[in-house]
């Protein structure tokens, strides 16, 4: 800028530089090697409704998350729940079975006898071990919930007392798995 105007020479520097007085680039911000402007307080309070902004969705997404856990882990031990009722369910034709294989064979003490009734002793225990309980309440005022009756008897006694067992029952952890096939008494006069 030969032959111009003095007071147009120191103006096109200070151009150059920076607010921190840094020289800055042709794009007007901070060189490569410079150090990057720190930010003021203006700056950073409008930075905070940002994060605020961003903290919201992301407890909302964790809350969601958390909430997915435990509803797949009542799903889960639901299911679990229900497979095993199905399966101790399952299992009763053949604990029955067994039942009326020691029935019929009587007085025979013999060792056949004695292997299916321990094979019996062991399926019993088993179903009482994941919560199945036999009953068959001989004794007992009929119940609905527990009972089917199958036949009905004139006999003395209480109307509506379980005179035997033709099933026995089995319950479940807050439910009945089998209600007892039982024969009630219907009373003396009928």
């Amino acid at each position: 800028m030969v032959g111009s105007d003095p007071s147009e020479i120191d103006e096109a520097p200070s151009d150059r530089h920076g607010d921190d007085g840094g020289v800055a680039d042709q794009d007007g911000g901070p060189q490569s090697g410079d150090a990057a402007p720190e930010l003021t307080n203006d700056q950073s309070v409008r930075t905070k409704p940002v994060e605020a902004d961003l903290d919201v969705p992301l407890r909302r997404a964790l809350a969601d998350l958390d909430n997915l856990r435990k509803r797949s882990e009542r799903e889960v031990a639901r299911a679990r729940s229900a497979e095993r009722v199905d399966m101790a369910a399952r299992w009763l034709p053949i604990v029955d079975d067994l039942d009326r294989a020691i029935q019929y064979a009587g007085t025979d003490d013999g060792a056949l006898v004695e292997g299916v009734r321990a094979v019996l002793d062991h399926a019993l225990s088993l179903l009482a071990g994941l919560g199945f309980h036999r009953f068959d309440d001989i004794g007992k005022p009929f119940d609905p919930s527990r009972h089917e009756a199958v036949g009905v008897l004139d006999a003395e006694g209480e109307p509506g007392t379980v005179l035997a067992a033709v099933r026995p029952g089995y319950d479940a952890p807050g439910a009945i798995l089998r209600p007892a096939g039982v024969i009630v008494s219907r009373g003396p006069d009928g």
